[in-house]
């Protein structure tokens, strides 16, 4: 597949949840999946719809800040929008096989706005 098909795929899939579309994003993710983040170690395709899934419904929409394909990987930083106005930032890391993506890692990012002052920080957290 190329860069340009990886970038489609990644799109959809993030248009799957906002559109709540789960045929959609079932057909886009590999049966072999896995998914990383801080809270879950490579968790498979079937542990992920039952954990992520049903927290993406107040999800209203993914603003992309990175979109960057590099070779069977999509680096991805995006600015979420939910339901009641929460927003927060995250970086994902998809890599895609035959137009599927077969791994997910996770890097949480914040809150937005984000709770330190602007050149700040929070005491206490590391």
């Amino acid at each position: 597949m190329t860069e340009q098909s990886n970038l489609a795929a990644a799109r959809a899939c993030y248009g799957a949840y906002v559109s709540k579309d789960r045929a959609a994003i079932e057909a886009l993710i590999a049966e072999d999946f896995h998914f990383t983040s801080p809270r879950d170690n490579r968790i498979d395709r079937q542990t992920y719809f039952e954990r992520c899934w049903p927290g993406g419904q107040d999800i209203e929409a993914f603003d992309f800040i990175h979109l960057a394909p590099a070779g069977d990987r999509v680096f991805v930083t995006y600015e979420a929008r939910m339901r009641g106005g929460r927003r927060f930032r995250n970086t994902e890391v998809l890599r895609l096989r035959d137009g599927h993506i077969v791994e997910v890692e996770v890097y949480f990012g914040w809150s937005l706005p984000h709770a330190a002052p602007d050149g700040g920080f929070i005491d206490g957290q590391a």
